[in-house]
């Protein structure tokens, strides 16, 4: 582009006013200088107020550059720890489940596994049952009392002498699906099994099947205070462990014992 042809397009769009005026104020005080039209005390204090003006024109542009750089480097540091595998694991585990109360809400293929799960069935009962009336799918693991599995809960948990608090969490659990089953309709899509064994880790998965399924792995501890630690895997980001954790809530699925009349459920499982 010409010179004429550029001042035209930066003075029509505003851009560069700052340089045009800069260049402006020095050529006038030069020509007055040189002519002698001007005491010598205006024109040096004109000239220093030219200097001062490009100084702070030269000014942004530094910033931006420095800021720039700043991103680039932290970029730099974030791609370099993902790549060495040195990355914080306050960036992979939380103490919460983020969005899952959202995607209940709307799932159609809802599974959970834990060893008692009486405060997310709580948490989450009326959803669920929002979602078993409008024709989703619940599945629901837990561990079976029947096979004394809350006694290896309990020493598990370092509170041997006390499997009646995993007892009667077990029992709080059951009447909410119970509850659950007894809604019109709901027993058909409601399924609940038991593990004969304390699971390593609890899930919930809602529409794991899908392109955006999402499966929250909660790590279980021994005598932690406070929420477990958490981390969530989706289908299109997390492949692999996505598939590994899919795989083993069907495992386990396939080998729990389903709910039947002796546990006060219908006889129908899936």
């Amino acid at each position: 582009m010409r010179p004429l042809q550029r001042l035209r397009a930066d003075l029509s769009t505003g851009k560069n006013l700052e340089i045009y005026v800069t260049a402006l104020i020095a050529l006038g005080v030069g020509v007055l200088g040189v002519v002698g039209a001007v005491n010598p005390t205006v024109v040096s204090a004109a000239t220093l107020a030219t200097l001062a003006l490009l100084a702070v024109n030269a000014l942004g542009p530094r910033l931006q550059v420095t800021a720039l750089e700043r991103q680039v480097a932290e970029l730099n540091r974030l791609v370099s720890e993902k790549i060495s595998g040195d990355v914080s694991a306050d960036a992979l585990l939380t103490t919460v489940k983020e969005g899952l109360d959202q995607r209940i809400a709307r799932g159609e293929d809802i599974r959970l596994a834990g060893v008692t799960l009486s405060r997310t069935i709580r948490n989450h009962f009326p959803d669920l049952e929002s979602r078993l009336l409008r024709g989703a799918s619940v599945k629901v693991l837990l561990i079976d009392l029947a096979a004394g599995v809350a006694q290896e809960a309990a020493r598990r948990s370092t509170v041997a002498e006390h499997p009646e608090i995993f007892e009667n969490r077990v029992r709080s659990t059951l009447d909410l699906l119970r509850r659950l089953a007894a809604a019109p309709g709901a027993g058909e899509r409601l399924a609940v099994r038991f593990m004969p064994y304390v699971p390593a880790f609890g899930l919930s998965m809602v529409d794991p099947e899908g392109e955006d399924g999402v499966i929250h792995v909660e790590l279980g501890t021994h005598h932690a205070p406070g929420p477990d630690p958490v981390f969530t895997l989706l289908a299109a980001r997390d492949p692999h462990w996505y598939q590994h954790f899919l795989a083993e809530f069907e495992h386990m699925w396939k080998t729990g014992r389903a709910a039947g009349p002796e546990d006060g459920f219908p006889g129908h499982d899936s």
